[in-house]
């Protein structure tokens, strides 16, 4: 290669010898660092050996340590194990010498027990011989005990069989008495009362003795407790149900198809559950009673169901049935089922009059035509929703009027027969089938419009022989009693519980008059009053169901109610009549 032109050749070599050179002192340099390097790890190789070896020597002296402590280890344990064989030697001669012992213990007491065994055999065999005699004798004592209650049963049945008799022949007022359960508003009701019956809150003080009397605990504050009883026709208790309430009630149903009136009341204090009682749970939003658990349906329901099924096994057309609705509110009669024009159910006020014959009447009140139970319930629960309620203390919805349901059922019977059937109970329910069939279609036609047409000859006398009788259940939901201090209402509340306090008072006063024979009996003190005096002079059957809270709290009212049940049992107002008046078809 020949050098570039203009460069010198000697110069060149030198630059490329320096650079050599340099680069040699690099390498010679790197290498002396290099064996520096491998000195230090000779070193620190010889002392890992050193080290190495002395661990070596170390672990092998604590293996000949270890191998020495085993053997004396070893040793001890056969020790060890030598002195436990020879004390468990001695421990088994001990235990069998026990239980040659306890052998001949369990000979000599087995021989003992098995004398026992025996012995117990022989009295337990005497004793099933006897025990079997007792048994003998103590099926004859229930027999005995059986034919006993049959028989007290039956002379019970008898009795009651005869009183019911001797009522009705004295016009006696039957009583009944139920006895509601305490119920969750009676934690919150009065929150006026006293101190001292805030600390007798919610005790019972109230019971059904039996099925003919009411145990009350009366109790004053320093005194001893007294207790008083009071007897009536029947007593229920809290845990009688709506059914068995009814069950006692329905045999006077079937005086309305004999000829006799009948009349039904539910009284007592605010929440004692009258309205309960006569109607059933009630729905909230509207007041109107729910019938989706018939369970609990009350009397006016179920006697209406019981008077169309006692109607059903009559001959058709022989009876019709009307209602009429009525509250008695501030001393004033309000008519639940009149219609106004465009045929809207409102609460139109009436009068009670006095007629020629000295029966009460309301001119104008409202008659619907029902056929059947589910008409009846649907117009009550009409009327219903029109009834006047007002919350208070004791109960958040009381009822503040007096409700008066009537059915008035008309009969048709012949009039051939009538002068002398009215007088027979079985005959005078013999009707004539061939024209009165289509009669009651006819009177309902009769009662707005009067027939322009002439009858012929064979009508008339057909119709002229056919006679009517009107017979009446009325069923009466009194407002409550109730003491002013413990419903805490007032304003127009007030004056309401004024007005039913004062016809609660003159319905007093008018059982009061009946039952002393006064030559006046006060029925115009009150609408109340005069509107049921048919029912309670001895026009009817008359049923008071008394309803009394069993709370402590309202010991006072339940005895006011159960002292006005007492006095209505004691009126004899004479025995009450069937209706015999006959009523020609043209005079309806």
């Amino acid at each position: 290669m020949r050098p570039r032109s203009g460069l010198d050749p000697g110069s060149v070599w030198a630059q490329r010898l320096r650079q050599l050179e340099q680069r040699l002192r690099t390498k010679e340099e790197r290498i002396v660092v290099l064996e520096t390097e491998n000195a230090a790890l000779h070193l620190k190789l010889a002392e890992y050996q050193g080290l190495a070896g002395r661990s070596t020597h170390e672990v092998l002296q604590l293996y000949s340590a270890r191998g020495q402590q085993q053997k004396l280890q070893r040793s001890s344990v056969v020790t060890q194990l030598h002195g436990a064989i020879k004390r468990l030697k001695q421990d088994l001669k001990s235990l069998r010498s026990f239980a040659l012992e306890l052998s001949k213990d369990f000979q000599h007491q087995s021989k003992t027990y098995l004398y026992q065994v025996l012995t117990a055999v022989q009295g337990i065999q005497l004793q099933n011989e006897a025990m079997q005699m007792f048994q003998i004798k103590a099926f004859d004592l229930e027999q005995s005990l059986q034919e006993v209650t049959e028989r007290y049963e039956k002379e019970k049945q008898k009795r009651r069989a005869l009183h019911n008799s001797l009522v009705e022949l004295r016009g006696n007022i039957r009583v009944h008495c139920r006895i509601r359960p305490l119920l969750p508003f009676d934690a919150a009701a009065g929150c006026s009362i006293s101190q001292d019956r805030q600390r007798n809150f919610s005790e019972k003080v109230a019971y059904a003795a039996d099925d003919e009397t009411v145990l009350v605990k009366c109790s004053r504050p320093g005194h001893a407790s007294i207790n008083k009883t009071f007897q009536f026709e029947r007593v229920y208790s809290a845990l009688e149900s709506q059914d068995t309430v009814f069950a006692d009630v329905a045999p006077l149903l079937t005086s309305l198809l004999d000829g006799y009136n009948v009349c039904i009341m539910a009284y007592g204090q605010t929440g004692s559950g009258k309205t309960y009682t006569m109607l059933g749970p009630q729905l909230e939003e509207n007041f109107a009673f729910s019938t989706e658990d018939e369970s609990e349906l009350g009397i006016i329901p179920r006697a209406t169901q019981e008077v169309f099924r006692l109607i059903s096994e009559k001959p058709p057309g022989s009876y019709w049935v009307e209602v009429s609705v009525v509250e008695v509110y501030n001393n004033d009669i309000f008519d639940l089922l009149a219609k106004d024009s465009c045929g809207k159910v409102f609460g139109v006020k009436r009068d009670v009059v006095t007629t020629r014959e000295g029966k009460s009447d309301v001119p104008l009140l409202t008659h619907e035509t029902v056929e059947n139970a589910s008409e009846f319930l649907h117009l009550v629960n009409k009327g219903l929703q029109l009834r006047v309620r007002h919350p208070t203390l004791v109960h958040a919805h009381s009822s503040r009027s007096h409700l008066v349901v009537t059915l008035t059922i008309t009969t048709i019977v012949s009039g051939d027969n009538f002068g002398t059937s009215c007088e027979d109970e079985q005959t005078s329910q013999r009707l004539n089938k061939e024209v009165s069939c289509t009669f009651p279609q006819k009177m309902r036609d009769n009662k707005s419009t009067s027939s322009s047409r002439a009858s012929s000859p064979t009508q008339l006398e057909a119709t002229e022989k056919l006679k009517q009788v009107k017979t009446r259940l009325q069923l009466v939901d009194l407002a409550g009693s109730e003491c002013v201090g413990m419903s805490g209402v007032t304003g127009a509340a007030l004056r309401e519980t004024s007005f039913i306090n004062r016809s609660l008072s003159a319905l007093a006063d008018v059982l009061g008059a009946i039952a002393e024979q006064r030559s006046h009996v006060p029925y115009r003190n009150s609408k109340l009053t005069h509107l049921l005096q048919d029912s309670v002079g001895g026009d009817a059957k008359l049923l008071v169901m008394l309803c009394i809270s069993p709370d402590q709290k309202y010991l006072t009212e339940s005895m006011q109610s159960l002292g006005f049940g007492t006095r209505a049992r004691q009126v004899q107002r004479g025995q009450v009549k069937k209706k015999n008046f006959p009523v020609s078809s043209k005079a309806k």
